[in-house]
């Protein structure tokens, strides 16, 4: 079912891109089918980006409410989550890109694998339509003009390291695969001068100190920061660098998404604080305007003539 629903169409989608591309390189079908699938996640995405931004905002009051429950972990809970119902925000949307990634690239790399053991999956493998476009007719009947190359520069059946042998080619897509997972990563994680690192927290938890949630979640997402490039670098050394190249790209794309993102909501709170202090300076004025003007007092002998004639 999975090899159906999943592998199956994510193969023919990166073959017909393959075999209708001009030159049938099939590195750019993987540049070319990556983008693809960032665009249809885009909704996804910006979903998942927002709300990830507001739930970085609500962490002053995330501690505030730590403060005024002093360790009460059930009213702290149900406060917490009363706040999130207030904002409208769902802690566990975040997942939502990944969830939809894990399986396309399982797929894929179910699907690149078919086709580096055997290339004539090219051909078995895929849709009658596709399999009936003319220059798959032209692989199938001499499969050696499959070319599984980046521009003639890196092998993509090959992986980084093999049997003690390295490809440096494809260790270069590793690196950058690895670094770009790091950039997109860091881009969405809070800087604060005075965070605590985890072995910190953890030291004084161990000692009888309460750790704070949030500075608990910052050091934890600090650490999966660096944690998670480690991992892609090292899994990534042993198997078809094809995989390395649509990481590579998928981390790229998805950077440049995220500041687009980013961007935009830090305009958007600028143009609202313009238009409030806007509104501020005008109610000023208004008020400046209408306020009236003390009355001169009037001299001591204007007093005592007013008060002659008033009694004449």
């Amino acid at each position: 079912m999975f090899t159906t629903i999943i592998v199956q169409p994510i193969f023919n989608l990166l073959v017909f891109i393959y075999a209708i591309l001009p030159g049938h390189n099939f590195g750019l079908a993987i540049i070319i089918f990556t983008l693809i699938v960032r665009i249809l996640l885009w909704p996804l995405v910006k979903k998942q980006l927002h709300h990830t931004k507001e739930m970085r905002k609500l962490q002053p009051e995330l501690k505030r409410i730590k403060q005024q429950t002093k360790g009460d972990r059930q009213k702290e809970s149900m406060l917490t989550m009363e706040l999130y119902k207030e904002r409208g925000i769902n802690p566990f949307s975040t997942l939502g890109i990944t969830i939809v990634q894990l399986p396309i690239l399982i797929g894929l790399y179910i699907g690149l694998r078919k086709l580096i053991l055997d290339p004539h999956q090219l051909i078995e493998f895929s849709y009658p339509f596709v399999r009936n476009l003319s220059w798959i007719k032209e692989v199938g009947s001499d499969i050696s003009k499959f070319d599984a190359t980046l521009f003639g520069f890196v092998d993509l059946a090959r992986p980084a390291l093999k049997d003690g042998v390295w490809y440096f080619p494809a260790l270069v897509l590793v690196f950058l695969s690895a670094f770009m997972q790091y950039l997109q990563s860091k881009q969405l994680m809070p800087s604060p001068k005075d965070g605590k690192g985890l072995k910190q927290i953890l030291k004084d938890a161990s000692s009888g100190k309460q750790a704070d949630t949030g500075e608990m979640q910052a050091a934890t997402g600090r650490f999966t920061t660096m944690m998670i490039p480690i991992f892609i670098f090292f899994v990534t050394l042993g198997i078809a660098s094809a995989l390395s190249l649509y990481w590579f790209t998928s981390s790229f794309i998805a950077y440049f998404q995220q500041d687009r993102v980013l961007r935009e909501d830090e305009e958007e709170m600028e143009e609202l604080a313009d238009k409030k202090n806007g509104k501020q300076v005008i109610e000023g004025e208004v008020i400046e305007k209408k306020t009236p003007k003390p009355k001169a007092k009037k001299s001591s002998k204007t007093a005592k003539k007013a008060k002659r004639r008033k009694r004449a």
